[in-house]
């Protein structure tokens, strides 16, 4: 009989997205369940990943009512389940499903932090965060930082005395290298989607990738696109994705320029962004803080080489005048600069993305990750030592 493991998230469109074939590949060596609210993206894992799925409604926000009743849905889950693992992602569903998998006497329980919120948080909030994520490593008996600068950030904020173990070179999926593929692109598909959006076989195209907010530096990015522009009327950007003015809104004068800048051209979301990157020469992506983001991953296995911010993950994933240049974040006329730089020095480009996707394919080919995350709950299963807890 396969061991049980239990895969939980407080949405379901972590699982659906940031899990893509993960699951399916661990449903080969266990009985996997994947735990999250009930939408349909929960729907689609169950049909893609063929696993079984149950749905526990988890609120992102703070609510202790809520959080309790969650709390004891996932307790009795478990104890009915009698999972040997159980590993969750994203913070509120590792604080409840750590907790209940103690309280449930769950013998292996990991949690891998995807991203940190305190750390950009000041105050009373940054003190109960902490406290929220110190007592879910106090109830894990695993805990996995998505990259090095997230293991730096638990060290540096004392969240836990525990070991942290990074698996493989970061990230929690990899990436498909097959499926960001430059080559699935023809010339006549780049030609015909620029024809058709107005970009001229000259023109240099920067490309971003991702929700249209603040915290992704766009404020930054179309600041310095404007003065790149200025002296480079062949530039165009590429916004890829949606604003979010509830949540995190633009500046005003930034959305004006989105919407009538002629050499600014907004997408929206998109699930599938490979034409984008196909047709673009460089991505930038000027972000305030990252776990481990998939989009300069992304954009390497198709060749492009990326302007990213020293951040965590990207600082990772982008070795500075490697296969990109890093800036400072919240940085204008840095930006600016790598932006002209990348431009006007043809060498230095090509040389950069020469380098883009073999770095990726070598250090995030996702089948590598995925062996080595189904070894590491082999080793857990082996070292623990109440394995056998629900047999008793």
């Amino acid at each position: 009989m396969k061991p049980k493991l239990i895969r939980t998230s407080t949405v379901a469109i972590s699982l659906d997205y940031l899990l893509k074939g993960q699951l399916n590949y661990l449903q080969k060596y266990f009985d996997v369940v994947a735990v999250s609210g009930q939408d349909e993206h929960l729907e689609n894992v169950a049909q893609r990943e063929k696993v079984r799925t149950v749905g526990v409604l988890m609120s992102r926000q703070i609510n202790l009512v809520h959080d309790l009743i969650s709390l004891g849905k996932l307790y009795w889950l478990f104890r009915k389940e009698k999972p040997q693992i159980v590993h969750s992602i994203t913070p509120k569903a590792g604080l409840l499903s750590m907790t209940a998998a103690w309280l449930a006497g769950v013998p292996v329980r990991m949690h891998t932090f995807t991203g940190l919120i305190f750390p950009g948080k000041k105050g009373l909030l940054q003190k109960i965060l902490i406290g929220m994520d110190r007592l879910l490593c106090f109830f894990a008996t695993g805990i996995y930082p998505e990259g090095q600068g997230v293991k730096n950030d638990l060290i540096n904020y004392r969240i836990t005395r525990k070991p942290l173990a990074v698996i493989g070179n970061g990230n929690v999926n990899g990436i498909d290298v097959g499926y960001f593929h430059p080559g699935l692109f023809s010339e006549a598909d780049q030609l015909t989607y620029r024809v058709e959006n107005g970009i001229d076989q000259e023109d240099f195209v920067f490309v971003f990738v991702g929700r249209l907010v603040g915290d992704k530096g766009i404020n930054e990015l179309v600041s310095a696109f404007r003065l790149v522009n200025k002296s480079f009327q062949q530039a165009k950007l590429l916004l890829v994705g949606n604003e979010e003015p509830k949540l995190d809104p633009l500046k005003p004068e930034t959305i004006e320029t989105i919407r009538n800048h002629p050499n600014i051209i907004s997408t929206g979301f998109r699930t599938d962004v490979r034409l984008f990157l196909a047709v673009s020469n460089v991505l930038v992506f000027p972000s305030y803080r990252e776990g481990f983001p998939n989009v300069p991953m992304q954009a390497g296995a198709m060749g492009l080489p990326s302007i990213v911010t020293n951040i965590n993950g990207c600082n990772e994933i982008i070795q500075d005048n490697v296969n990109g240049i890093v800036i400072p974040p919240k940085d204008t006329p840095a930006l600016e600069n790598a932006m002209v730089e990348l431009l006007e020095n043809d060498e230095k480009r090509n040389r950069l993305a020469q380098n883009a996707r073999p770095m990726i394919v070598e250090r995030y080919e996702q089948q590598k990750l995925w062996q080595l995350i189904k070894q590491e709950y082999d080793e857990q299963l082996i070292a623990c030592p109440l394995r056998d807890s629900w047999s008793q």
